[in-house]
């Protein structure tokens, strides 16, 4: 397990570093020039040129490319033109804020998913199973962001003018008064505030996960060894949850892999709805403003941490089935 670990990472590093190259280019090469937002009309063309140099932006593409790869070598990615603050520094203060949403969208999702999915498979066909999948359908296929929105309208602002006993706040990560609260109001005011942007990620997640587990419990249910244990008396929980669930988990545990570039693609929408400071709001400002080092880290650090779920996602197979081996 160590060596193909190992392995994985060290194949990882020439893939991270073309993922990084393009970016690079598709960023540097759009159409526009950043250092117009930092430059007037009136100034001259000796004034716009040391705007320019200021931002690195003076020198070829190829030099600009050599320089960027040996500072992001020593871990550097630059300095924001709008913030004008190290981008290293920006990311470490705005990922966690998206490692959190993340896991605990995906977290939300395999349980009601897996649970939904076991649920359906053992009634197949009944009036439940048939009304679960219209319903995991519909939010399988409604946009992240679309639904987002509609929570947004729902469950905070007319839950607000109908006097629901719950409101959930519509946007941000802590209350105004935050540092003011006690340390279980904190924990309450960061739950209220995580809900709908994790629900909003985590119910497109669970429908897909739902219809996953609910295929391939269908098809260890039918295995010769489920059989033998309902034979010797075992009860149908046991059957269930202690033999068949363990080897339908295996193809579930794919989606790990499979759903972490869809998690962190939505989580650029989601926080921007919510208004939820983190890397995917980070970006889409950072776009807006044509803040290159900004893209250029942000979507770096997205490409390493899809690469990074991938690999997790190996690893758990070994996990779930003791049978997977990797030499």
């Amino acid at each position: 397990m160590r060596t193909f670990i190992a392995r994985r990472l060290l194949g990882a590093i020439p893939l991270v570093l073309g993922i990084a190259t393009i970016i690079f280019f598709v960023v540097n090469l759009a159409p526009g020039d950043p250092a117009d937002r930092f430059s007037s009309p009136t100034m001259s063309a000796e004034a716009r040129e040391q705007v320019r140099v200021n931002m690195g932006l003076d020198q070829p593409i190829h030099i600009r490319y050599v320089r960027w790869l040996g500072a992001l070598a020593q871990g550097d990615l630059g300095v924001s033109f709008s913030r004008n603050r190290p981008v290293v520094d920006i990311i470490q203060e705005l990922l966690p804020n998206t490692l959190l949403l993340s896991f605990t969208a995906i977290g939300v999702a395999f349980v009601m998913g897996i649970l939904l999915g076991i649920l359906q498979a053992v009634r197949q066909y009944s009036l439940l199973d048939s009304i679960a999948s219209i319903v995991g359908l519909f939010f399988y296929s409604m946009p992240s962001f679309w639904l987002a929105l509609m929570m947004v309208l729902v469950f905070s602002l007319f839950a607000s003018v109908w006097g629901w006993p719950i409101s959930f706040p519509p946007s941000d990560i802590q209350d105004i008064d935050y540092a003011f609260f006690s340390p279980i109001e904190k924990v309450q005011d960061r739950l209220m505030h995580l809900a709908l942007p994790a629900t909003s990620l985590a119910l497109v997640l669970a429908a897909g996960i739902a219809r996953y587990t609910r295929t391939s419990m269908l098809e260890e249910i039918r295995q010769d060894f489920v059989r033998t244990a309902r034979a010797k008396g075992l009860s149908e929980p046991v059957v269930i949850f202690k033999h068949t669930l363990r080897n339908a988990l295996i193809p579930v545990i794919t989606l790990v892999g499979l759903y972490l570039p869809f998690l962190f693609s939505g989580t650029v929408f989601i926080e921007s709805v919510f208004a939820w400071p983190g890397m995917g709001k980070l970006v889409v400002d950072a776009i807006l403003q044509r803040d290159y080092p900004i893209i250029m880290g942000g979507s770096l650090v997205f490409a390493m941490m899809v690469v990074v779920g991938n690999l997790v996602a190996d690893v758990l197979y070994a996990v779930v089935d003791p049978r997977i081996r990797y030499d």
